[in-house]
């Protein structure tokens, strides 16, 4: 590569990440007006165009609102009913959602898939979930029951096998009574980690449940959820997605793949409507 090349690349990068961070900007000022057009709005009807509704999955540490203020509207305007939730809230910890054990946090979101699918007519829901929240729905569809009522689930950087936390978690057994504090006050936290018997379970017998469509969308840049690879599926009905295969220019890391990524958002809805998916490129980050 001439050395120009090489120079023009970062500030191509930077660009192109201000405008994933800048674009959005419209949607999220949509978001006021997301209860009268689709967000939570249970008047909401699918259309034959759609007609599954969406239901948003926030992680750990998140909550039904700011998780989604970005994507929520880009499928809203899409023509969606999208909904979403506040799960795995602890007593005593307000704004903060997602702390729960998996488990229980998995029966919430099958009363919420019930609500939904009552409320809209639909017989199946697509799933999009971002870190916790692309992770426990598979606990929802394996041991409840969920694969009877959904269609897909999309998971934006899911810790599907959990997470050493950048090599953090490798340390737990050098400090006794650490691992026993996060179970006591942070469950969710504790189920995460790598080689939990919350996700030995979960992962037993095949990442995957018969009759569901799986996404996953991952960035080699989480910080999160690592080594990154470990957020892939293996099992029929995968499609794993590294976002810089499609634009290599994409910076983003945990947080930003789900909270403004365009890109991201991009593949979601080919996920959804794969029957008039689109490619992904760096271009994406304006659609």
């Amino acid at each position: 590569m001439l050395p120009w090349k090489r120079a023009l690349r970062p500030l191509a990068a930077l660009l192109l990440t201000a405008a994933v961070a800048l674009v959005p900007a419209a949607g999220v000022a949509q978001a006021a007006q997301a209860s009268s057009r689709g967000w939570n709005d249970y008047t909401c009807k699918p259309s034959a165009a759609h007609p599954r509704p969406v239901v948003l999955v926030h992680g750990t540490f998140a909550n039904s609102v700011d998780n989604w203020l970005a994507l929520a509207p880009y499928l809203e305007n899409r023509d969606y009913c999208v909904f979403s939730f506040d799960y795995g809230q602890l007593s005593g910890v307000p704004l903060f959602y997602g702390l729960g054990p998996i488990d229980k946090s998995a029966e919430q979101l099958k009363t919420f898939v019930d609500k939904v699918l009552a409320a809209t007519g639909a017989p199946e829901t697509d799933l999009v979930g971002h870190s916790q929240g692309g992770l426990m729905p598979r606990y929802y569809l394996k041991f409840l029951g969920g694969a009877a009522k959904v269609n897909a689930l999309v998971g934006i950087a899911p810790d599907n096998h959990g997470t050493t936390l950048s090599g953090i978690t490798n340390l737990l057994p050098y400090f006794p009574g650490i691992q026993d504090l996060l179970t006591t006050h942070t469950p969710a936290l504790a189920d995460q980690v790598v080689g939990t018997p919350s996700l030995t379970k979960l992962n037993e017998g095949g990442d995957t449940v018969p009759g569901v469509k799986y996404t996953v969308l991952a960035t080699k840049y989480d910080e999160v959820v690592t080594p990154y690879r470990s957020q892939f599926l293996s099992g029929s009905g995968v499609h794993n997605v590294l976002l810089q295969d499609l634009c290599a220019l994409d910076l983003s890391e945990h947080v930003a793949i789900g909270l403004f990524d365009r890109i991201a958002f991009h593949e979601v809805a080919n996920a959804l409507d794969p029957a008039h998916a689109t490619p992904t490129t760096c271009a994406s980050a304006f659609s």
